[in-house]
C-alpha cells in the first residue's frame, strides 16, 4: 500500500511584510515520527506568502520521499487551509500563483487539508523562526541532527486502526465501542443496469425502487432503536436515503464529504463491458493496482482509502461510544470494511454490496476494529 505522510507547515514575517521564513516537517503517517524537515529564509515578504512557501516546501519534500503517497497537510493558517480546500476564493495576486504551484506537486485526490491550533504546529513554527534567525545572521538555515523522537500522539498522527486481533486476545474491558452502521444508498436508474456512477458525473436521485428500499431500511433501523447519529455522503442518492432514516428517527443528517463515491472519470455512466471495450488497458491497470485511476479521473483507490480513513477518524472523534449510521456508496463502504479487517486493497473486489444493504463495524479504544455484519438485505425481502 502507498505510504501516508503528514505535512506540517508554517511561515512567519517579522514586520509583515518584513524579513520572512518558512518551516515544514514531514511525519510518517503511521508512527507520527518526523522523517524530513525543510526551512528557508526568503527575504522580505508577508506572513501569508511565507505560509504558502512553507506549504510548497513541505509538499515537495514529501514528494521527494514518495510521489505516490497520500498526504494530510496540517497548518494553523486558516487562510491557506480554506483556500487550498477550495472553500475560500483566492483574490490576492501574490497568493494565486503560489496556490497554483502547490496544487501541481501532488494530484488533487492525494492531498487533504486540516486546520490545527498554533500550539500543535510547534515544529514547523520553530523551523520558520530558525530560518528567520539564520537570515538575520546573513546565512541560510541548515538542518541540525536531532535525537530520535517518540511517536506523536494518536490525535496528531491519525494512524489507521491496527489490524484486528483475535477476539480472545483483546483486553477484557475496552469500554463501549463506537459502532458504524454502514448503509449503502438505495437504487438509482443506473443501479440495476450496473453502470459506473461516481462523484465525477451526474448526481442521480433515487428511483421509485430506491425510495422503497430507503423506507424499508428506515423501518428496520427504527425497530432496532440503536442509531444515535446520522452521517451521509453529500451525493443526492445518499442524502435522500439518509433523510428517510433520519426522519423516522427524529435525527439530523450531518454531511461528510470524505464519504462520497470514487470519481470514475470517463467511465461514468458506462457498464463494465462498455469500459472493457473502450478502455481495456486502463481497466486492466485499475483492476491490478490501487494506485491506478479510471480514465480521465484524478482519483485512485489509494486516494479514496486516504479520504475514507480521514472521514472515519473524524466521525470516531465526534461520536465516541455512539452508534452512528453512515450512509455512503459501494467503494467507501467496502474500503472501511477492508481497513477494519486489515485486508489487502484487492479485497474490495471480493465483496458483494447490494443497494440499501447494511454492514456494521465496531471500533475499540485500543485501535482495533471488528466487522459485525456484511451486506445484510433481510429488511428488503
Amino acid at each position: 500500500m502507498a505510504r501516508r505522510f503528514i505535512v506540517e507547515a508554517d511561515g512567519g514575517s517579522r514586520g509583515n511584510p518584513g524579513p520572512a521564513g518558512y518551516g515544514a516537517v514531514v511525519r510518517d503517517g503511521d508512527t507520527g515520527r518526523i522523517i524530513a524537515e525543510a526551512a528557508e529564509f526568503i527575504g522580505h515578504a508577508t506572513n501569508n506568502v511565507a505560509e504558502y512557501r512553507g506549504l510548497i516546501a513541505g509538499l515537495r519534500t514529501a514528494h521527494d520521499l514518495d510521489p505516490d503517497a497520500t498526504v494530510d497537510v496540517r497548518m494553523d493558517s486558516k487562510l491557506v487551509v480554506e483556500q487550498m480546500s477550495g472553500r475560500w476564493k483566492i483574490k490576492h495576486p501574490d497568493m494565486q500563483p503560489l496556490a497554483a504551484e502547490a496544487r501541481t506537486v501532488y494530484p488533487r485526490g492525494q492531498v487533504a487539508y486540516t486546520w490545527i491550533p498554533r500550539e500543535r504546529n510547534k515544529d514547523a513554527d520553530r523551523l520558520a523562526n530558525e530560518a528567520m534567525d539564520a537570515g538575520r545572521a546573513g546565512r541560510q538555515w541548515e538542518p541540525r541532527a536531532r535525537p530520535a523522537e517518540p511517536a506523536a500522539p494518536v490525535e496528531e498522527a491519525l494512524p489507521a486502526p491496527a489490524a484486528p486481533k483475535a477476539g480472545w486476545a483483546a483486553p477484557a474491558d475496552l469500554g463501549t465501542p463506537t459502532t458504524f452502521v454502514l448503509l449503502r444508498h438505495g437504487e438509482t436508474a443506473l443501479t440495476p443496469q450496473k453502470r459506473f456512477s461516481g462523484s465525477g458525473g451526474s448526481d442521480p436521485e433515487l428511483s421509485e425502487r430506491g425510495r422503497w428500499q430507503a423506507e424499508r431500511a428506515a423501518e428496520a433501523l427504527a425497530a432496532r432503536g440503536s442509531v444515535q447519529a446520522v452521517v451521509s455522503s453529500p451525493m443526492r442518492r445518499t442524502r435522500e436515503t439518509a433523510e428517510a432514516v433520519a426522519g423516522r428517527l427524529g435525527l439530523e443528517v450531518r454531511i461528510e464529504d470524505g464519504l462520497r463515491e470514487l470519481d470514475f472519470g470517463a467511465w461514468e455512466g458506462l457498464t463494465f463491458a462498455e469500459v472493457q471495450q473502450q478502455y481495456p488497458d486502463d481497466l486492466d491497470a485499475w483492476l491490478g493496482s490501487a494506485k491506478a485511476r479510471p480514465t480521465g479521473s484524478a482519483e485512485s483507490f489509494t486516494a479514496l482509502t486516504h479520504r475514507s480513513g480521514v472521514a472515519r477518524d473524524k466521525i470516531l472523534a465526534r461520536y465516541p461510544g455512539k452508534t452512528v449510521l453512515v450512509v455512503s456508496h459501494v467503494s467507501p463502504i467496502k474500503t472501511l470494511v477492508r481497513l477494519a479487517l486489515g485486508a489487502p486493497p484487492d479485497a474490495v473486489y471480493r465483496m458483494e454490496l447490494s443497494a440499501a444493504s447494511i454492514c456494521a463495524v465496531q471500533y475499540y479504544s485500543d485501535g482495533n476494529a471488528s466487522v459485525r455484519l456484511l451486506n445484510d438485505t433481510s429488511h428488503l425481502r
